[in-house]
């Protein structure tokens, strides 16, 4: 991290110069909540390619989103807030909801990991599914939830359609899960499968991401 204050004092007014434009702060503001493609930035937005792409460069480069392919469809790229990108500038709670539902393609992991953090977090109840559950929790999500003292749930993995309400808030963090269910509502986060690697550096970056980005949510949403 950059401690130096003349080049924090640039970061800082590079990014306050991003954010001074209406249609970027609208793509910040979307960002805040989960990752979007370009192709869904601009359904949202009403905007031109032309005209997005030179918005999502010009964020790129005052250090506050980044972009990755997914793991799912290797044409898609999704756009997402940088760590740290708006620390002191979040919005206040603005989401009344009654139970989070985190969702992945075998509710194994990620999903998992989720639901286990925000409890540590938040009084919003929350559970987590699957698409295509799988016959029980990873190892490795076991191992690297133990070495961080977050007790996962004794369920096991369940099917979306057998846990999910109408009222959930869904938060699914697989991309193939986001992909499957495109009418699935709720927000999205690109967490990269750590059981495609399976070691124990793999989860350490899934956990990591997802406690971040639970951080970053929980003071966004309150009780209904």
């Amino acid at each position: 991290m950059n401690t130096d204050p003349a080049e924090v004092f640039r970061t800082r007014v590079a990014r306050h110069a991003a954010l001074a434009d209406p249609a970027r702060l609208h793509i910040v503001d979307l960002l805040t909540l989960g990752d979007l493609s370009p192709t869904e930035l601009q359904a949202e937005l009403g905007m031109p390619s032309n005209l997005l792409s030179h918005h999502l460069r010009t964020l790129e480069s005052a250090g506050l989103t980044t972009r990755h392919r997914s793991e799912a469809d290797k044409r898609r790229s999704y756009i997402k807030l940088a760590p740290g990108a708006l620390e002191g500038l979040m919005p206040r709670a603005e989401h009344g909801v009654r139970r989070v539902l985190f969702v992945c393609t075998r509710n194994s992991a990620r999903s998992q990991l989720a639901a286990a953090l925000w409890s540590h977090v938040s009084d919003i109840p929350s559970t987590s599914a699957g698409t295509h559950p799988a016959d029980r929790i990873a190892p490795g999500a076991v191992d690297v939830a133990r070495r961080h003292g977050v007790a996962l749930s004794d369920l096991p993995p369940r099917l979306l359609d057998q846990v999910a309400h109408d009222e959930d808030f869904v938060v699914t963090v697989c991309d193939n899960a986001h992909e499957e269910i495109p009418g699935l509502g709720g927000i999205h986060w690109s967490v990269p499968d750590p059981l495609r690697l399976n070691t124990a550096d793999a989860f350490e970056g899934a956990f990591a991401d997802i406690a971040r980005r639970i951080s970053d949510l929980a003071p966004r949403l309150h009780a209904a």
